[in-house]
């Protein structure tokens, strides 16, 4: 299978100079909204602020993959004497906890890095960050070209448990015979 190059997106945070502002969910949850900049609900954005304000900590947290799956790790992180959970950093959406899950439909959330039409340079939290604490960075790797073939199934594996084996699989025979 021949390899090619694919664009990775992310965003570097740089804990030192972020001062809790929220100015990153203030302008993803607008950019989220439907239409478009229409509403602000900080609860629909992609970017999360666990703060502590009286010990000065900030830390900007964006939405990452779904897991079905609660994590086992329940780590502790002591910053400036203060006790935080693991889960308060996670990036992930999952059964435990409502963060990063559309408040109207429980849907999870992930950051799409603002991408629209026509793209974006660069993800509207990083623009709106008034002291460069988000940092855009883009990277090339090379990866197998083709259908990652566990995306798929994870795929049949959720659609057979909501419709049942035998309509997916009536589906897929139906859509077989259009081809």
């Amino acid at each position: 299978m021949a390899k090619i190059k694919k664009k990775v997106k992310t965003i570097k945070i740089d804990l030192d100079k972020c001062n809790g502002c929220r100015a990153c969910e203030v302008i993803c949850s607008a950019f989220h909204a439907n239409p478009k900049y229409s509403s602000n609900n900080p609860a629909r954005s992609r970017i999360r602020m666990v703060r502590d304000p009286i010990r000065d900590v900030y830390v900007p947290v964006y939405a990452g993959e779904y897991t079905g799956a609660e994590c086992m790790g329940r780590d502790k992180y002591v910053i400036d004497g203060k006790e935080y959970d693991e889960c308060g950093f996670c990036r992930a959406a999952c059964p435990s906890r409502d963060a990063f899950k559309e408040p109207d439909s429980g849907l999870p959330l992930k950051c799409d890095m603002c991408e629209d039409d026509p793209p974006r340079e660069k993800p509207l939290c990083v623009e709106w960050c008034l002291n460069d604490a988000l940092i855009y960075e883009e990277r090339e790797e090379e990866v197998e070209e083709g259908v990652e073939m566990e995306a798929v199934e994870t795929g049949l594996e959720s659609m057979i448990d909501k419709y049942g084996f035998q309509k997916v699989a009536d589906t897929v025979a139906r859509l077989s015979k259009k081809e």
